[in-house]
């Protein structure tokens, strides 16, 4: 029953997607598709950005100032040491966001209490916030000055993964009804009128 008396109508299945549960979900779900891509290329095609994380450990085309030159990377090892450790990140992001997109999705079609699923997909998304907002902006664009680099620079598309992944956590913790209110779509609205609940 809804708070003037009448009973509350069951939302269809389109009506839910349009919903800020709806909306966090996809956003969630895009988030966790775009990881997976980018683990997979990382893992198939491992030699390509392998070049790239060791030409920004090594600073090799900043502008070669010695008072930051320093902080260069050259050892090999621990070139490929991070750059693994990128790998098992950008994974484990993809897996909790996909798990996380899970939830909310069953939660979209069944009802009930959205906390543990919200909890999921912010743990992921904060994940790739802090890849590429701590590890590729803050560590890599300012520790080792890849700002300064014409040829290996990955702020531009850094900070689009941040934004992304910042704008679906906004989704994700707006308040709303649609969070506690629990509604189920109609039996009828999946399998037609003669499956619908009483």
């Amino acid at each position: 029953m809804s708070g003037n008396g009448h009973p509350r109508r069951r939302w269809s299945f389109v009506e839910r997607l349009g919903s800020l549960p709806g909306i966090a979900t996809i956003f969630t779900a895009i988030m966790a598709l775009y990881m997976t891509l980018v683990a997979f290329g990382n893992i198939t095609d491992f030699g390509t950005n392998q070049q790239f994380v060791s030409h920004v450990l090594e600073m090799d085309t900043t502008f070669n100032d010695d008072d930051v030159m320093w902080r260069a990377v050259e050892n090999d090892t621990l070139q490929n040491m991070g750059y693994v450790g990128v790998i098992v990140w950008e994974t484990l992001a993809a897996l909790v966001l996909w798990y996380g997109a899970w939830q909310l999705f069953r939660r979209l079609l069944g009802g009930g209490d959205w906390t543990q699923a919200r909890r999921l997909a912010s743990a992921g998304l904060l994940m790739v916030v802090l890849l590429f907002g701590l590890g590729f902006i803050t560590v890599g664009g300012e520790w080792f000055s890849m700002w300064q680099s014409s040829e290996w620079n990955g702020l531009e598309p850094a900070l689009q993964n941040v934004i992304l992944a910042a704008l679906a956590l906004v989704f994700v913790h707006l308040p709303s009804r649609d969070w506690t209110e629990g509604r189920h779509i109609a039996a009828d609205d999946l399998h037609g009128p003669e499956h619908a609940r009483p």
